[in-house]
């Protein structure tokens, strides 16, 4: 962004250099000497209108409250209002201010090299009842030294939360007891989705669902939309909750 605006105001500089009324030098010939484009001396800056800059105070105010809003949640939040205003104006509004959503995560799913990768098996898969899949994933919470792990297991139909644990390592340990506890409360489903985190393929993570006979499928790696339901769990108890 700073760099855009100093591209700018040196473009104005050389314009003002120039001088149309010159005799010995045209504007194309003084335009070449300075290095200057010919048509953006000609180029008149748009200021921005009242609106727009109402608009960006606003977006502004609200950023600072809640800077994990992204351009659908500042829209709805400029339309509530009072404004008409589309998502494509939005971004542009925010892009000029160099405001960006904010949710950074460490990699937490890398996969250890002797454990077995399971494949996919949601692809085209139509959910269509509580305990038919459930998910999970870890994430972190920043603590003022260091992190805390947190995980949970999600059935995708409900969206509910069925177990979840807290811990300072990020051992399998826990990630077990919260799939025994959601087994114990609610029952087995069909298919249980996770990403290839150590965690999740770890001989004693695995034992729990073969022997509760249930089918394993995993994300493919990089794909964090595979398991976009608890992907947004997370999103919404770290950025708005926490």
């Amino acid at each position: 962004m700073a760099q855009k605006k100093n591209t700018n105001l040196e473009l104005t500089e050389r314009r003002e250099l120039s001088d149309v009324e010159d005799e010995d030098y045209s504007v194309r010939r003084q335009c070449s000497i300075m290095g200057l484009n010919r048509s953006s001396w000609y180029y008149e800056p748009v200021p921005l209108s009242e609106l727009d800059q109402t608009m960006m105070k606003l977006l502004d105010v609200q950023y600072m409250k809640t800077p994990f809003y992204g351009v659908r949640n500042m829209t709805t939040y400029l339309r509530e209002a009072g404004y008409t205003v589309g998502k494509d104006h939005t971004r542009t509004l925010l892009r000029k201010m160099g405001l960006q959503a904010v949710f950074p995560k460490p990699n937490l799913s890398k996969p250890h090299p002797e454990n077995r990768i399971y494949p996919y098996l949601l692809r085209d898969l139509d959910v269509t009842a509580p305990n038919q899949v459930w998910c999970s994933d870890i994430t972190y919470i920043r603590l003022a030294w260091g992190f805390a792990y947190l995980v949970a297991i999600v059935d995708w139909y409900s969206r509910c939360v069925l177990g979840w644990r807290l811990s300072n390592t990020l051992e399998a340990d826990f990630c077990v007891e919260a799939l025994r506890e959601a087994i114990d409360k609610y029952g087995t489903p069909d298919v249980f989705n996770t990403d290839q985190g150590t965690q999740f393929t770890s001989q004693e993570f695995i034992n729990v669902l073969v022997t509760n006979n249930i089918n394993i499928s995993m994300d493919g790696r990089g794909r964090c939309l595979d398991n976009i339901f608890v992907e947004r769990l997370w999103r919404t108890v770290k950025y708005e909750n926490v």
